[in-house]
């Protein structure tokens, strides 16, 4: 096979650009040979996370297996129904009188009651209305066995009531849910699912409820996020028909077929429907009425939720099988009457109460000494959420208040019940007299390790819960692993409780899959076999059997958070949290505990409402005692505590917090907090440990002999030769540009070099040959008149990109000056711009300025005067309007070496660097680039970017000059008045070849990237340009360039024409794609081993890759060799080190960096410590490799292409390996939709991130978490400080690069005015 590969790789010379596809096949064939997928998806968390060593002081359960639990035997009665139904056709004939249900206003006052024969007929006439009367010309709708949803609003349980039995008379499956109240409620989609996987089509609701549904303008209902289409059907008795006298509901004896169905909402955020079949729902009331001893025609007052749980449980089905009278305390009088549901149960002498621990606690916040209240008829006061580990207190609490009000220490029956398994357990009320029950105390530290140890020392990291009574009757109960397979547990260890009871839920509705997995479980023992055959169902909660056979339950599992091997309790953690002072920060029930996933491991997150009043200062002290309060009590550290305005945070129905709405709104940036901590630093402590850096001890010798055993090739790579290419008479003659001009004005005066356009694309001016050369005598007589400058001396140009600075350049060549372009001020913001200019005048010190009359009044100004010393600038020419004159004598430089001009740049460091350019070096540039671009008098290249300094200055001022082409000048401030400038001039003169900056492609992209269907209406057309090339001095922008390329792809724009060029300070021209040639290659690397300064090339797609794009050709006389930046010794072939660089057009050295002259050495003349001896080389501070491809030449060799990684200057060196803030910044872009640009930099050992908000400043602290996740999972690191600022904050280049060690030195001096610092602790 590989034979036949061979043969067909034949070395194809490639003249011309060689046709995608056959490049694609070259590439192709010798492409490495990829490992294999499982290996290469694997993530390589092994080799990143730091394990920790297990503890040995960690307990371990030590008890024996566990018997299963048996519940006391449900007792025969003999005249249980046959069915529910049937205990309400009894009551109805027989007790039709008897009040069933008594409803409260909203200020707590019995609205209206409900009797047994109401609620019975009530019910016949829905039954008879959805079987029969649905559908036109009485066709029926619905059949036994459809599911229909149930929305009542928790103000109405009469309506409630009557369209639950209805259905249950009709033998459809009833489906309550919530009423939605807009598009947009929490859980709504999730809710659709549950609406989905039960196909409900129909929604029974009274008239009232269905006129506050949110409607479309069309009077419809509107249709809600993720909902089947819905039939409304309203069960108001108006609405209703009534059978006539023969027909009567169908009743059969109970079942497994479904009765109800109950949703349930997991902890992902999934609703689910548990489907209770008939005789569940029957045995479940049979047990219930016997664990009660419920009483026929007793009272019972009901404050929970009656669609539900509980209140459904007891309120409407328990309640009619005995005909007991119940009260509904709607929870909007709860809000405003707390004490309601106690006066209900003194007017009413109910005998049960049903109520939550909030209750207690509302009531007893709320109690004032009432003479007249009495709780003594109270023979149970079911507590529904008395399993919550933080009920015993509001349970003591409140007993502390009422017992004088006649409560009974034993009528509090604290209760745990799950949606799968009903009710699982319920403490029996006591006899008057007998001592309560014992309670557990518990270590928090042993909890966490799954394991019961008794707590008797530290009262804080104590957990004290109470019991919630024996098993339900008729019940088997035992406990399990919570993970993996459900093996029995110890009876020291917590697990979860499983049950096996007729009186359960059957299945998750229309869900098969996850139903085997919670109600068909059989236990396993140690060895992992079977316990008996059978099934149990899982409960959801976690617990322990105590002394007794009673059942303790300590949390439950969607409440559990498993940090690195331990378990901690979500609702424990809450109670930690509400037990820390000043309360008065925050609202008791509104805190949110979750986990998220960062880095291989969960990170807990506290999301709590904090009130109106409090103080920043409140807030903040608050915070950090909630994280050392958890820290000490539970062991554990807190991830992210975030403090939001009140009410924001997403709510369930009856006023609980929407936890996975709240976590989804965390990770989504969508919580908008007013206060933010995070304190990644405690607590992830899975971070590799940092890499210590190997001294370079090994010779070069044994190195460079590694090498070759490695049969590894050096890396090096070289443009065409220079020398071996003749041209024209010009080069001969002409060595230096002066030189050529003239020569240009003789031989073709009029040929027009320069076009300069304006914004609306309209020729401001232009210059042919010889009025650039009659321009620069009048400029070179100036200065030799009124400059009096000499010889050698340095002259400032300070002019708007244009024709002006071209002629000033030539005239200071004329005249024997070192000329050195300066940006002008920005007029509008001197204070910013004016110190460079000034600071390279007095760097350079230059002996003049040629400027405009405009610019020379600004440098004078009073504005100016408030920057800088205006006082003390050099002598100012204005060359407006200067006299036509002729120098005496045009001069020419004695050599070569001699300098032509200077190049001052600010670098991304902020360094103000000016190189020394010599004539031979111009001479050598302008012909390497006339070559690489096939430049020559009758072409026209257009030319968008700043004319200040490197490659850019070249292009607009030497070049023409040079190879004679025409130079169409388009100053990039034009675009921002007319964005499509650059483009349409590109069209209209049918341009091949153009140069811009990143800055001009992202103006386009941004700005008019979705208007290419009207730019193609007008006639834009782009199929002309065969070559786009991004002048740069950075690692290639890929996704800018893919994106400008997509773009304007409709405009005819080919994709192989966009590339990048590469210069640097010491050679401003490196590469630069040209017109031959293969295309640019793009390889993936993986960015792990780039940090350890390696290159290790991967599959596009694999996990951490980085994509990075060739830099363009490397130009002609130009040789690359890629060298370890310590032991500057040459390394391999795709090795990451500095790129060194041997040209005849390099800089000569710096420019006035006195007594410097080893830094000089340094960078421009420097050997190699082995290898080749002699070559000198000059260092361009960049890191980069060499990679030899498939490619071929114009040559016919295999083409070397050269990789920019990043600068030297710019890596951050973090746990001892090198990361270039590009790779974070492009990270932290992504984190969140309002992050318009961000950029990095270290401060002491941390990791500073400034983002720039471009959405509203709500999200500003949003962004924290954000960044700090991404960074921690994308580069392992963990941010020191976020700092949100207002866009444009970050300093930026004319080159478009990041100014961020500028950043730095306001971030530092606290100049940034941000909108928010989080100092990550």
């Amino acid at each position: 096979g590989d034979r036949i590969l061979f043969s067909l790789t034949v070395r194809v010379p490639v003249n011309s650009r060689v046709s995608t596809k056959i490049q694609q096949l070259l590439n192709t064939l010798k492409r490495p040979k990829r490992p294999p997928l499982s290996e290469f998806f694997m993530d390589d968390q092994e080799e990143i996370v730091e394990v920790p060593q297990p503890d040995p002081n960690t307990p371990r359960p030590e008890g024996r297996p566990i018997i299963p639990v048996k519940g006391e035997p449900l007792g025969v009665v003999s005249n249980w129904p046959p069915a529910l139904q049937a205990a309400l056709v009894r009551w109805g004939a027989t007790q039709g009188k008897s009040p069933a249900l008594t409803a409260l206003d909203i200020t707590g006052k019995p609205l209206y009651t409900l009797t047994y024969g109401k609620l019975w007929s009530r019910s016949v006439k829905l039954a008879y209305t959805l079987l029969n009367k649905l559908g036109p010309k009485n066709e029926q709708v619905l059949k036994p066995g459809d599911r229909v949803a149930l929305v009542y609003p928790n103000s109405d349980p009469g309506m409630f009531l009557v369209a639950f039995y209805g259905c249950l008379l009709a033998e459809v499956i009833p489906v309550p849910i919530e009423v939605p109240l807009s598009r947009k409620d929490a859980g709504s989609s999730q809710v659709g699912f549950l609406l989905g996987s039960c196909s409900v089509s129909l929604a029974l609701t009274s008239e009232i409820c269905l006129k506050g549904l949110p409607k479309m303008p069309t009077g419809e209902i509107l249709q809600f996020k993720g909902w089947p289409r819905l039939k409304w059907v309203v069960t108001d008795s108006k609405y209703l028909t009534k059978p006539g006298k023969d027909w009567q509901p169908h009743i059969p004896t109970a079942n497994t077929d479904p009765a109800y169905i109950e949703y349930k909402a997991s902890k992902e955020g999934t609703v689910m429907g548990v489907a209770v079949s008939k005789v569940a729902m029957l045995t479940h009331c049979q047990a219930l009425t016997q664990a009660c001893n419920y009483c026929e025609g007793e009272t019972l007052v009901n404050v929970l939720d009656f669609k539900k749980d509980m209140g459904l449980w007891h309120g409407v089905l328990t309640s009619v099988m005995n005909r007991i009278h119940t009260i509904s305390v709607p929870y909007a009088v709860m809000k405003a009457c707390p004490l309601s549901w106690v006066q209900r149960v003194h007017i009413h002498k109910a005998r049960v109460a049903l109520v939550k621990c909030r209750d207690l606690h509302w009531a007893m916040m709320a109690h004032r000494e009432q003479r007249d209240t009495s709780l003594e008829s109270l023979h149970m006061l079911i507590v529904a959420d008395g399993a919550n580990p933080w009920s015993v207190s509001s349970c003591d609490a409140f007993l502390n208040v009422f017992q004088i009000h006649g409560l009974k220490p034993e009528v509090i029956c604290p209760c745990a019940t799950s949606p799968e398994a009903m009710t699982v357990a319920i403490r029996r009320p006591g006899v008057p007299g007998t001592p309560l029950p014992a309670r557990a105390i518990l270590s928090m530290g042993g909890l966490s390790h799954g394991v019961i140890r008794v707590n008797a020392e530290d009262k804080n990291s104590a957990l004290t819960v109470q019991d919630v009574g024996h098993v339900i009757p008729g019940a088997l109960m035992c406990i399990v692993k919570p993970e993996g397979p459900p093996q029995l547990c110890k009876t020291d260890e917590i697990g979860e409780i499983v049950v096996n009871s007729r009186a359960g839920g059957n299945m998750y509705y229309g869900l098969p899959g996850v139903t085997k997995n919670t109600f068909e479980v059989i236990p396993v023992n140690t060895l992992g076999a079977p316990i008996g055959e059978i099934p149990f169902v899982r409960s959801g909660l976690l617990g322990f059997v105590g002394p007794g056979s009673l059942i303790f339950v300590v949390g439950k599992n969607e409440g559990l958070l498993m940090v690195s091997g331990r378990r901690h309790n979500a609702d424990d953690l809450v109670a930690t949290a509400l037990a820390v002072e000043p309360v008065k920060t925050v609202y008791r029930g509104r805190i949110a505990v979750f986990s998220v996933t960062v880095f291989y491991d969960e990170r807990i997150v506290v999301v709590a409402e904090q009130r109106p009043d409090a103080s920043e200062e409140d807030s903040f002290q608050w915070m950090s005692r909630v994280l050392q309060a958890i820290d000490s009590i539970h062991q554990v550290g807190l991830y992210s505590l975030a403090l939001v305005p009140a009410n924001t945070l997403p709510k369930t129905h009856l006023g609980g917090i929407h936890i996975f709405e709240t976590k989804q709104n965390f990770l989504d940036g969508n919580l908008h907090p007013c206060n933010i901590l995070m304190c990644p630093h405690t607590c992830v402590t899975n971070l590799p440990k940092p890499r210590q850096k190997q001294p370079v001890g090994v010779g070069p010798a044994s190195i460079m002999v590694g090498n070759l055993v490695a049969g590894k090739r050096i890396a090096q790579a070289a443009g065409r030769d220079l020398g071996m290419i003749e041209d024209q008479d010009l080069v001969r003659k002409h060595q230096f540009l002066s030189e050529a001009l003239q020569w240009r004005a003789q031989t073709d005066p009029d040929h027009c070099l320069y076009v300069l356009l304006n914004a609306k694309g309209l020729v401001v001016s232009t210059a042919t040959c010889v009025q650039l050369h009659k321009r620069a005598e009048k400029i070179a007589a100036a200065l030799t008149e009124k400059g009096s400058v000499n010889t050698g001396n340095n002259v400032v140009l300070l002019y708007p990109p244009g024709i002006d600075l071209i002629a000033s350049f030539y005239g200071c060549l004329y005249a024997g000056c070192v000329p050195v372009t300066v940006r002008p001020p920005h007029p509008q913001n001197l204070a910013a711009t004016l110190p460079t200019v000034r600071m390279i005048i007095d760097v350079s010190k230059a002996a003049c300025i040629l400027t405009t009359q405009n610019l020379m009044r600004i440098l004078r100004s009073k504005e100016a005067a408030a920057t800088v010393n205006i006082k003390t600038w050099p002598t100012i020419i204005d060359t407006d309007d200067l006299p036509r004159r002729r120098p005496p004598m045009i001069y020419k430089p004695p050599t070569a070496e001699m300098i032509a001009y200077l190049d001052f740049s600010v670098s991304t460091t902020g360094m103000l660097t000016g190189v020394k350019i010599s004539h031979a070096a111009v001479s050598a540039l302008c012909r390497s680039i006339k070559l690489q671009c096939e430049l020559y008098s009758s072409r026209q290249i257009a030319i968008c970017l700043d004319p200040y300094c490197g490659l850019g200055f070249v292009l607009w001022c030497l070049a023409s000059v040079y190879s004679g082409h025409q130079s169409i000048l388009i100053p990039p401030l034009e675009l921002e008045s007319c964005l499509p400038l650059w483009l349409s001039t590109l069209s209209q003169y049918r341009i091949r070849d153009t140069f811009c900056s990143y800055s001009v492609m992202e103006l386009c992209t941004k700005g008019i990237g979705t208007q290419t269907e009207i730019l193609k209406a007008r006639g834009l057309n782009l199929s002309c340009v065969r070559s786009c090339v991004v002048i740069a001095e950075e690692r290639p922008r890929l996704a800018l360039t893919m994106s400008f390329s997509k773009l304007f792809k409709d405009l005819g724009l080919s994709p192989r024409a966009v590339s990048t060029a590469f210069g640097s300070r010491v050679n401003l021209a490196i590469c630069m794609q040209g017109t031959t040639g293969p295309d640019t290659s793009t390889v993936y690397v993986d960015m792990k081993s780039l940090r350890h300064d390696r290159v290790r090339l991967v599959e596009r797609g694999a996990p951490q890759s980085l994509p990075l794009m060739e830099s363009g050709k490397i130009l002609p006389g130009v040789r690359v060799i890629i060298v370890n930046p310590e032991t500057r010794g040459p390394l391999g072939d795709s090795h990451l080190g500095e790129i060194w660089i041997n040209s005849p057009h390099s800089a000569s050295g710096y420019y006035a960096i006195y007594g410097e002259e080893s830094l000089q050495a340094d960078h421009f003349n420097t050997k190699l410590s082995f290898g080749d001896p002699t070559t000198l080389w000059a260092r361009t501070g960049y890191l980069g490799f060499v990679k030899r491809t498939e490619l071929l030449d114009a040559a016919g060799d295999r083409h070397d292409a050269l990789f920019v990684v990043g600068s030297l200057d710019e890596t951050l060196e973090l746990r001892g390996l090198r990361y270039h803030p590009i790779d974070i910044e492009t990270s932290v872009s992504r984190a969140h939709r309002s992050i318009a640009e961000s950029a990095v930099f270290t401060w002491t050992n941390l990791l500073v991130v400034v983002a720039e908000l471009s959405g509203s400043e709500q999200d500003a602290l949003d962004l924290v978490p954000l960044v700090t996740n991404v960074v921690l999972e994308e580069h392992h690191l963990i941010v020191g400080v976020v700092v949100i600022v207002d866009p444009g904050v970050i300093p930026i280049n004319s080159r478009g690069e990041k100014q961020r060690m500028h950043l730095r030195d306001s971030f530092l001096a606290d100049q940034l005015d941000p909108i928010y610092v989080a100092y990550n602790m």
